[in-house]
């Protein structure tokens, strides 16, 4: 009699997409290669916001200059996601993932070099290209190395894991390098996670392809690369100014909107399409997405909002607050991995709802605490964000696993899209709605007279620039009442947010088949 609780050695048989001889033993130091290089990508995204201070004093960039180094790595990396990951299945996703840690560690290391904002931008364009080859093939690797649901659900909740505690360690790893180095140690610390995942990727990652994966559509790659662009940078556009009426967003959102519409109809029509726009008819697939965008959603505008309260309103340095988010990568990496065993209990339909509603608890109760929030509410928050982003693990089931095996890295190019795309929702709905009710909350400074119109304007654009004001021109009560206006501000941007993730808690609900286990995700 064989143990039922240890897959049968041919559910260990490597995937036929795999090329070459792969031994499946092998399969968990993969696990180790691939969720540390993620790791690396992760933390690279949230690192350079406690370094931006810092450069900005050395290098005096333009305001247009500083968004861009802000922007346009998530702009090139949502853009390539689909392409790069249609180009892996073609020319090979451990090339493909390789070449993008060579990418990522060279662009790193050029930073040594940079002493103009230009030549930063430029470094951020190649770290974004290097994200786009590396994010979804790590994803892909994942779907064909693991063939057994079970085991693969305990692989992608442990990716989910580290993709949260990237998140969350980015801002504390910046924040304690900063204390002690230049800002270009935020770049450099990419270098030697690159050459170790580089160099463990040779022994420990299988080769894998789609087999006759048809021809490659240049087109449709300028298309998707268009479309996710200007829409993005639409959306970044509309939370910047505060504002639907800026007539450039709107003409790069039309841009966008067009793009993708063409893109969608000729990947319909494709015999070969880029990408495989029919998975969204399986019901299972398109309520891992959703749920994957909702979390992300819920985890970006939670960290953007929070991290600012906690260095501005509550006088936490950059390492400080960095440490004082860790209760939300603590929580998602806990619940990433309980994830699937609660869902073998419950279902997973049951699971996800319950994680996306603890998440967005978590938000309301920011809105609950309102003008009384303090740091052990912050720590309660950011915990039950945490706990619900855990559902990541389960979106990643359900995107990987609710697709037929040829399919894996269209699934992982659209599971990443969620993810990115999420964050700029996140970030432009509700740090819009925060910035806004800041401003209507703080009015015209009973200083304005003193301070000039330049400072005035400044205080009421940012709390950033309320603090800088009221530091320079010695006014403590004008921190006060901005910290005061910000805070009101996040607790009525939490609430609104909060209610958006219960709504989308039950779109997923309906959307997850009634009775959907893990053993149903297996093809």
């Amino acid at each position: 009699m064989s143990d039922t609780t240890t897959p049968a050695r041919s559910e260990l048989r490597a995937d036929p997409h795999i090329v070459g001889s792969y031994d499946p033993a092998r399969r968990w130091l993969g696990l180790v290669t691939l969720t540390f290089s993620l790791l690396a990508i992760t933390t690279d995204m949230t690192i350079l916001n406690v370094a931006i201070p810092q450069m900005s004093a050395d290098l005096q960039p333009t305001a247009s200059q500083q968004l861009w180094i802000i922007d346009v790595y998530s702009l090139v990396m949502a853009g390539l996601l689909i392409s790069m990951s249609s180009i892996a299945d073609r020319w090979g996703r451990k090339r493909m993932l390789m070449l993008g840690y060579a990418l990522i560690a060279l662009a790193s290391v050029l930073v040594l070099f940079a002493h103009s904002p230009g030549f930063v931008i430029a470094l951020r364009v190649l770290l974004g290209i290097g994200a786009a080859m590396v994010m979804p093939s790590t994803l892909s690797l994942l779907r064909v190395t693991f063939t057994d649901t079970r085991e693969r659900a305990t692989a992608l909740a442990v990716w989910a894991a580290v993709a949260g505690i990237g998140a969350a360690v980015g801002p504390l790893l910046g924040g304690f390098l900063l204390e002690t180095f230049h800002w270009q140690s935020a770049f450099l610390v990419s270098v030697p996670m690159m050459v170790i995942a580089f160099i463990s990727a040779i022994f420990t990652v299988p080769e894998s392809r789609v087999p006759e994966p048809g021809p490659w559509d240049p087109f449709a790659a300028a298309l998707t690369l268009v479309g996710m662009s200007t829409t993005i940078w639409a959306i970044k556009k509309f939370s910047e100014e505060a504002s639907m009426t800026y007539l450039p967003a709107w003409i790069a959102f039309v841009v966008g909107v067009v793009a993708l519409g063409w893109f969608v109809r000729r990947c319909l029509r494709s015999t070969s399409p880029l990408l495989d726009v029919t998975m969204f008819r399986h019901r299972i697939f398109s309520a891992g997405v959703l749920a994957a965008l909702i979390a992300s959603f819920s985890m970006s505008a939670g960290l953007l909002l929070l991290a600012q309260w906690l260095q501005l309103v509550n006088g936490a340095s950059a390492f400080e607050s960095g440490l004082q988010l860790m209760p939300l990568a603590l929580a998602a990496a806990v619940t990433s991995l309980l994830a699937p065993v609660a869902s073998e209990r419950i279902g997973m339909r049951a699971t996800i709802f319950l994680a996306l509603f603890v998440a967005g608890a978590g938000m309301l109760f920011l809105g609950i605490r309102g003008e009384d929030l303090e740091l052990t509410s912050v720590f309660i928050a950011l915990a039950l964000i945490g706990a619900g982003i855990g559902a990541l693990a389960l979106a990643s089931s359900m995107i990987m696993g609710g697709v037929p095996r040829s399919k894996a890295g269209n699934a992982a190019a659209m599971e990443d899209t969620s993810y990115e795309f999420g964050a700029v929702l996140g970030i432009a709905v509700l740090g819009s709605l925060a910035s806004f009710l800041y401003r209507r909350n703080l009015g015209t400074p009973a200083e304005a007279l003193m301070l000039g119109e330049e400072a005035t304007e400044a205080a009421r654009d940012s709390l950033g620039g309320a603090m800088a004001v009221a530091d320079a021109a010695q006014l403590p009560d004008l921190a006060t009442r901005a910290g005061e206006a910000f805070t009101s501000g996040l607790g009525m941007a939490g609430l609104i947010g909060g209610l958006i993730l219960l709504v989308f808690a039950f779109v997923v609900f309906y959307l997850t088949p009634k009775g959907t286990m893990l053993a149903d995700l297996e093809h």
